[in-house]
């Protein structure tokens, strides 16, 4: 392949990319001649290494050969790209993971799929004229070919920065970044590669490195974690546009020519990576949900044919006023099922999910399983069809020969009542993952009566509501054992976007109630403050913009605003239609403070909260209502009320 050159050379597998008209774009067939020559090299003794390098000055890959995407996606063709895209991801994971050592020269231009290629390896070498990005979201993609996986362990919110405004980084950006890993000046690369091919090993190149000549991230970074920390790409954009500097007019300004959508799919991916369970599959995966639905949902043609075809650089993106709903970013993230990218051949198909509850919550959640392949058994006494699930006449049947059985009940006492009745009928090994919000101990006693039966119990309450229930978006509080934890972590993924293990059994509850604690109390305040903003003539869109930007930033200010028409859409502009229920903050705020009176913690805040909303769902309109629509609550009342 005149593409290519791949050979060996003593004890070095050598690959030189040999396109330099073309910047070294990488081919679909490229990509399997890689792929092909480290299969056949990891297990010959004889090749010890290998060594990825390419023609020219100008680039050592500038990304993928996107004219047959483009030309395929416009025809209505869109497998031809998602075989591509996998293939593709299963080389990158091929690179990270490679058992000797891969060492790679990058020159000049290192963009999209060239970092798939170069800066996976174990030894990244980098000069004078490297310049790395990840520009993706300019043609309508996200950071893929595992860059994901950088920018998410990325030092502080670069992740959010270089992911979301393409900006290239010089030789001592990528180090920093973690892209690259020693700078060694380029014309001392050709005597290098050939004491490699002698024989020599990797360590040669540490003494070769010096000191990178300096960069402009280091000094941005302040800057750049403050204005990136937020939860979404609105609270990003909302902490530039407070902030009138040549940082943040620049940045703003990069960001416009972007798709919205992209973007905030690239904040919303990088979330979900952060935290101990990061890991290269997890990363492709994520990213692969969303390229493998990017020409027919997203905005990947629309920006090839601005950025390559029609060269008129003027794209017409969705959500082009850049308020990209959550429904959006979770459709294009959505587990793929039968389609989920494959890289060690796991398969989930097989997986037998018997679901208990299928109410609000639990329908749209055992949705999810069914649509990622799993076969999901599920009864209610209330419900008697749910999408993907089939209904059993009994909760004992719906979990016979299940290897996961889920609930999602009201109340402990039910937990405890539907245990003692589906326990009997589970396999044994298999686990019951509790996904209700009940007691401490009603969790603890039946992971007690689950491990005396063979089973495995994580009680796992979720956060997230009813949107994040269907849109697959919800986080688990988890309890139990790490083994327990281990089996249930993949159906997480499918139904959520974030785990955390907090400890053995029933501290996913403990955790839960605290934080919806610190929930209904904070919805109080910042109802409170608007009320008051209100009775003093302060405008409630200068408000929000002063305080979701300030120390009073929280999330029932800037993800979840009470106020109608003001910050992203909320259950406030729907007429309080729940999103969260007031009845079900009433519960959750008394189960905190029946766990502050079993273990003699003072709760005074915790507990007027249960008061107020208490008072507000039996004694006033307050049910059947959001938990946020505390605010015509205080705005029709005066001090004495």
């Amino acid at each position: 392949m005149t593409d290519i050159r791949i050979r060996t050379t003593g004890t070095t597998g050598r690959i030189t990319l040999a396109r330099p008209k073309a910047l070294n774009a990488m081919t679909y067939q490229m990509c399997l001649a890689i792929e092909e020559a480290l299969d056949s090299w990891r297990d010959k003794a004889e090749v010890t290494q290998v060594v990825i390098d390419a023609e020219g000055d100008r680039a050592f890959c500038a990304g993928g050969d996107i004219a047959e995407l483009y030309d395929t996606g416009t025809r209505g063709d869109f497998a031809y790209g998602q075989t591509f895209w996998a293939d593709e991801y299963r080389l990158n994971a091929k690179i990270f993971e490679y058992p000797k050592p891969v060492i790679s020269f990058l020159q000049g231009f290192t963009m999209g799929g060239g970092v798939g290629i170069g800066c996976h390896g174990s030894h990244r070498i980098v000069g004078q004229s490297s310049q790395i990005a990840m520009p993706e979201c300019g043609i309508g993609l996200v950071p893929d070919v595992g860059g994901t996986l950088m920018l998410a362990l990325a030092p502080g919110r670069l992740g959010e920065y270089l992911g979301t405004t393409a900006t290239r980084m010089s030789a001592a950006d990528a180090i920093l970044a973690g892209f690259a890993d020693l700078y060694v000046p380029e014309e001392r690369w050709p005597d290098l590669i050939d004491r490699l091919e002698q024989g020599a090993g990797p360590d040669i190149l540490a003494n070769a490195a010096q000191e990178a000549p300096a960069g402009t991230l280091a000094d941005l970074q302040e800057e750049i974690d403050r204005h990136f920390g937020g939860e979404t790409l609105a609270d990003i954009l909302a902490n530039l546009r407070h902030d009138d500097s040549d940082f943040t007019r620049d940045t703003l300004k990069k960001m416009q020519r972007n798709s919205p959508l992209s973007m905030a799919s690239t904040v919303e991916i990088l979330h979900r990576l952060r935290g101990p369970s990061i890991t290269i599959a997890k990363a492709l995966e994520l990213e692969y949900r969303f390229t493998f639905r990017a020409m027919e949902h997203g905005d990947f043609l629309e920006g090839i044919r601005a950025a390559i075809i029609d060269k008129d650089r003027t794209p017409k993106w969705q959500f082009a006023d850049q308020k990209v709903p959550a429904a959006a970013v979770s459709k294009m993230l959505m587990p793929l099922g039968k389609n989920t990218l494959k890289l060690e051949g796991k398969q989930m198909d097989a997986l037998k999910i018997g679901f208990i509850g299928l109410g609000n919550m639990g329908a749209p959640m055992a949705a999810n399983l069914a649509r990622a392949g799993c076969t999901v058994t599920g009864f209610d006494t209330a419900v008697s069809a749910a999408e993907g699930v089939t209904m059993a006449a009994s909760a004992a049947e719906a979990v016979r020969d299940a290897d996961v059985v889920i609930t999602m009940l009201p109340n402990g006492d039910i937990l405890r009542r539907v245990a003692a009745d589906v326990l009997p009928a589970m396999q044994q090994g298999a686990l019951l993952l509790d996904c209700s919000t009940v007691d401490v101990e009603s969790a603890r006693a039946v992971a007690e009566q689950a491990g005396g039966s063979g089973q495995l119990f994580v009680d796992a309450p979720v956060s997230g509501g009813i949107g994040g229930a269907a849109g697959g978006t919800l986080t688990f509080m988890a309890g139990g054992t790490e083994q327990a934890f281990a089996k249930a972590q993949p159906l997480f993924d499918i139904m959520g976007q974030k785990a955390v293990h907090c400890g053995d059994a029933g501290a996913g509850q403990a955790a839960k109630i605290c934080n919806n604690m610190i929930l209904g109390a904070t919805m109080i305040a910042t109802c409170e403050a608007f009320a008051l903003a209100d009775k003093l003539g302060l405008d409630r869109q200068k408000m929000f913009d002063v305080v979701s930007t300030s120390s009073g930033y929280s999330w029932s200010m800037n993800a979840y605003c009470p106020a109608p028409g003001v910050g992203p859409a909320s259950p406030a502009d729907n007429d309080y239609t729940p999103g969260f229920a007031a009845e079900l903050m009433v519960k959750d705020l008394g189960l905190s403070q029946q766990a502050a009176e079993a273990v003699d913690a003072d709760t005074p805040m915790g507990a007027l909260a249960h008061r107020l909303y208490r008072q507000f769902v039996q004694d006033e309109d307050g049910l059947g209502k959001d938990f946020s629509a505390m605010l015509p609550r205080f705005s029709e009342r005066g001090r004495s009320g």
